[in-house]
């Protein structure tokens, strides 16, 4: 019993290291990079800012490529260590959880188009910069649009995920309640953002973004740093 214990505790450190690198790599392709090199109300500054520090803006998307990868052996290794709560549910948190890797992939042309841009190939040679400029931002406005379809996934799995983290016995139950809380919080600002042209306006966005930051950062610190307690039934 005590090496199956240490089996699954070796599996739990094994899951929270890789979402360690999915949070890390994620933080600094979608607010780190953006956030040095974006200006959503100015197309000629951010123009501009990618061009100068293009190494950056090709870092962030190569970050995101392996943000991707890892978020795919992350839903496997948790369902190696769920599937004993519940096999069918550990099932569907893996399926809602490879939904959005492969839009997450497809998303990225958008990133390699405003590479084109800034590149200006011989293709574009007699096109204004004013055109480049909101070409540019049109691209990165279609990449926001590409995240924001890919969060309902990026939502929905953390509602079994957090079923399982809740009911398994050897996590601590207020995680998989945020887990499922942070579900909520994907699902409530998709929404917002696709029905309501203001909803950025009204400020409940950021809320809602910290719920599941909170929930997936705790799980991820408790696998990594705790492990797991006594599971139930000497299992």
């Amino acid at each position: 019993m005590k090496e199956n214990m240490n089996a699954y505790k070796k599996r739990a450190r094994v899951a929270g290291f890789i979402y360690l690198v999915v949070i890390i790599t994620g933080m600094f392709s979608l607010a780190y990079v953006p956030r040095k090199l974006i200006d959503w109300n100015n197309s000629s500054l951010t123009f501009h800012n990618i061009n100068a520090d293009a190494s950056l803006f090709r870092f962030g998307i190569y970050s995101s490529v392996v943000c991707y990868v890892a978020f795919t052996f992350l839903s496997l290794a948790l369902y190696r260590l769920l599937r004993t709560v519940n096999e069918s549910r550990a099932k569907v948190m893996v399926i809602l959880a490879l939904l959005s890797v492969p839009l997450s992939f497809a998303n990225l042309q958008y990133k390699y188009a405003a590479l084109t841009l800034i590149g200006k190939a011989s293709f574009l040679e007699n096109v204004s910069m004013k055109d480049l400029e909101n070409q540019l931002m049109l691209s990165l406005h279609q990449y926001n649009d590409g995240l924001l379809l890919a969060s309902v996934f990026w939502g929905l799995w953390l509602f079994p995920l957090g079923w399982l983290v809740y009911r398994s016995g050897f996590m601590p139950r207020f995680l998989g309640a945020l887990l499922m809380l942070g579900c909520a919080g994907y699902l409530i600002n998709f929404s917002g953002n696709t029905l309501f042209d203001d909803y950025s306006k009204i400020g409940i966005g950021k809320y809602m973004r910290i719920l599941p930051a909170i929930a997936e950062f705790g799980t991820c610190i408790w696998l990594l740093f705790f492990g797991l307690t006594t599971r139930k039934n000497g299992q």
